[in-house]
């Protein structure tokens, strides 16, 4: 399931560009008409709509418009509640009339539904819309909501959601792929006064891969029930997680139905090798994500309307080929195998809540030094997907006890209540209507405890050096390559090389010269403590090999370097790069991979969000007196593309506090909003560097 947000005014006109045309209703069946069916309606608010559509009724072109075009009754045409906001034009902001919800069914599902007989097609097709409706039944209880009081500072409860369906078969290359768009109106009544107003985005927002994850769940829990289809995960690529598909539907016929995958796919690896030679360097995670959208919509053709029996006939005829065989006969075959599958009751006991509940606090903090109650839910779901369960709500509970267990687990970086909060401004629950729900951000004491020892490390200064006069003059020489340091680069090689740091950090966004000064500092240390005296460590294979490049030296990952448990000799210097993504882990920062006085190791690992996500705590009424730690940030005004590095002055420097422990005070909490405010880096993707010496 993705999410996107839909424009108030013509935002609405993509849902019926496919709709079939015609007088439907007098015996012409969607199944030979040309394009999809017209949308329903979904959700438990069109009760709020007095003289309203009522649930699952056709979605009339006029409805629509009144609704998501202009913020009004769908029959009627009143006002529900204020008009949306008009923007000028060319300042780039737009009202939002909705959040369109994409529901995709995974591949297997697509091209067993696309080449099956009707009677299978028709099963899949309801399982399908079960495992929408059971989503949606999640948003209505747990993620809608609205705002009141001055500047929203209320949350409070609304009276469900509107929601608009749309069913589409195809993709535009015209593969099987079954997909419904969701559109849920951005008006919804609050539950306390009566009175229309906006849906608040932000849970929703938040929940988008909760609610994906639990989708494919509750969808394969439904096959598995009226199919008795079984599962696996398959892998999907470096750049993509792994996708649970049907058992016994093979990977060939999986490719040969993904063109438009496959197009998409070649387009992103052009954007990635471009990106590569512009950058010296593969893209993060975010920016991979970018280059995928811009391949994605490169590669966009013209939708092609053709009714149901005309695509399925096609696809059959694809699929005779591929399976050397008739389709529906492999359907039977496959569904003949899978008759003895069926979803059990999970008895999930408290042990095995709390070892679920470990595994997926582990695997959240692999990835965020931060997390929320939607993260722990999508993790929660990954980690059950492989079981079946009978019931969607049977499921939830699973997730949910999962999920307040790794919530005790975690630590909160929330302020207490400091007073006390009046009944009328509590849920139901007895939450606090001034706080979002489930938006508590929690850490875990092991991340706190890595993070403690990597500024430990950075406040000790009996790390090896460089002579100044040797660091200035290789400064002066460059990188070796004939490439000459810009006055920012050769502070930044001379500071590194003399600081006597355990910890130092360069940050700067791409193209500030970071490789190259980093080429500088390998010649530096080199000449100095010897051939062999800098380790250079990157977070993937690729990475290490554009690193190696750079620096001209070898390079690995880091993952496999510590896997391997490789020693450090006196005078060594480890350079690592690590792009914004992942927390420091406990086997990161390690009390047995700690420097010591006369063998001294330290990881050149920084929390990629720091200071931000950095959780101190001070002990005392005072501002922390913890280490400053150097940073580099750009500056305008140099001769190198308009940015480079500057060292921060001390005075200026961000004081980062020591180690912490869970909040207790609203002081504390206060104090880590005040001492972990992020450096803000202008203009493009914000890489770190980090070297350390041992």
């Amino acid at each position: 399931m993705s999410m996107r947000t839909m424009s108030a005014g013509s935002g609405y006109r993509y849902l019926l560009d496919s709709v079939a045309r015609g007088d439907l209703g007098s015996g012409m069946s969607y199944y030979t008409a040309a394009g999809t069916p017209p949308g329903r309606w979904l959700g438990t608010g069109l009760r709020a709509l007095e003289g309203g559509p009522r649930l699952g009724t056709r979605v009339g072109d006029d409805e629509l418009r009144l609704l998501y075009a202009e913020g009004r009754h769908p029959r009627t045409g009143a006002a529900l509640g204020r008009a949306y906001p008009q923007y000028r034009q060319g300042s780039g902001r737009r009202a939002v009339a909705g959040f369109d919800l994409t529901f995709s069914v995974p591949k297997s599902v697509s091209v067993l539904w696309g080449v099956s007989p009707v009677p299978v097609q028709r099963r899949i097709w309801e399982a399908h819309h079960r495992a929408i409706v059971d989503v949606l039944d999640l948003v209505e209880r747990e993620v809608a909501a609205t705002r009141i009081g001055t500047d929203g500072v209320r949350q409070v409860g609304v009276s469900g959601i509107i929601a608009a369906a749309f069913d589409h078969y195809d993709s535009r290359a015209g593969d099987p792929q079954l997909h419904t768009h969701v559109v849920i109106s951005n008006k919804v009544r609050t539950t306390g006064d009566g009175r229309w107003r906006a849906l608040d985005s932000r849970p929703i927002h938040a929940a988008t891969v909760a609610l994906s994850e639990h989708y494919n769940a509750v969808l394969a829990d439904h096959l598995t029930t009226t199919l008795g289809v079984g599962w696996e995960l398959r892998d999907r690529g470096d750049d993509r997680n792994p996708a649970m598909e049907i058992i016994g539907v093979p990977d060939e016929v999986l490719a040969a139905f993904s063109s438009r995958t496959s197009a998409i796919e070649v387009e992103k690896d052009r954007l990635v090798a471009d990106y590569l030679r512009a950058h010296g360097r593969r893209p993060s995670a975010r920016v991979m994500i970018r280059l995928r959208q811009a391949a994605t919509l490169a590669t966009r053709p013209d939708k092609v309307l053709a009714s149901l029996s005309d695509l399925t006939e096609g696809w059959r005829h694809r699929a005779r080929n591929l399976l050397q065989g008739d389709p529906g006969e492999w359907t039977g075959r496959l569904l003949d195998r899978s008759s003895r599958q069926r979803p059990v009751e999970h008895v999930v006991g408290a042990v095995g809540v709390k070892q679920l509940a470990v595994q997926v606090v582990g695997s959240v903090g692999e990835r965020r030094a931060t997390w929320a109650h939607w993260n722990l839910h999508a993790e929660a779901s990954r980690q059950l997907r492989t079981q079946r369960f009978p019931t969607a709500r049977v499921r939830e509970d699973v997730v949910a006890a999962v999920v307040a267990t790794a919530e005790a687990m975690s630590v909160s970086l929330d302020a207490p209540e400091i007073g006390p909060v009046p009944e009328e401004m509590r849920r139901a629950d007895g939450t606090s209507q001034l706080r979002p729900r489930n938006a508590t951000r929690y850490t875990s004491q092991a991340l706190l405890d890595a993070e403690g020892r990597l500024l430990e490390h950075a406040a000790a200064t009996d790390g090896p050096t460089v002579a100044a006069a040797v660091a200035e003059t290789g400064a002066v020489l460059g990188d070796g390559a004939g490439r000459a340091l810009g006055v920012d680069q050769a502070a930044a090689v001379v500071e590194v090389a003399t600081s006597g740091r355990r910890v130092d950090l360069l940050v700067g966004p791409a193209g500030t010269g970071k490789t190259t000064a980093l080429a500088a500092l390998r010649r530096i240390w080199e000449a100095q403590h010897g051939e062999g005296s800098v380790i250079a460590l990157a977070p993937s294979a690729a990475a290490a090999d554009v690193l190696a490049e750079g620096l001209g030296v070898a390079a690995e990952n880091t993952a496999k370097w510590l896997h391997d448990r490789n020693t450090l000799r006196a005078g060594q210097l480890v350079i690592a790069t690590k792009r914004p993504s992942p927390a420091p882990t406990p086997s990161i920062a390690s009390p047995d991979r700690q420097a010591r006085p006369t063998r001294r190791c330290c990881w050149s690992v920084m929390p990629p969000s720091w200071p931000r996500s950095t959780p101190g705590v001070p002990s005392t009424s005072s501002p922390p007196a913890g280490p400053v730690i150097r940073r580099w940030r750009t500056c305008a005004g140099s001769p190198n593309g308009g940015r480079r590095m500057q060292p921060c002055d001390s005075a200026t420097a961000t004081p980062l506090p020591s180690t912490a422990t869970s909040p207790t005070t609203a002081f504390a909490a206060e104090q880590r909003k005040r001492w972990s405010r992020p450096l803000t880096l202008p203009g493009g993707e914000t890489s770190r560097t980090a070297t350390s010496r041992c």
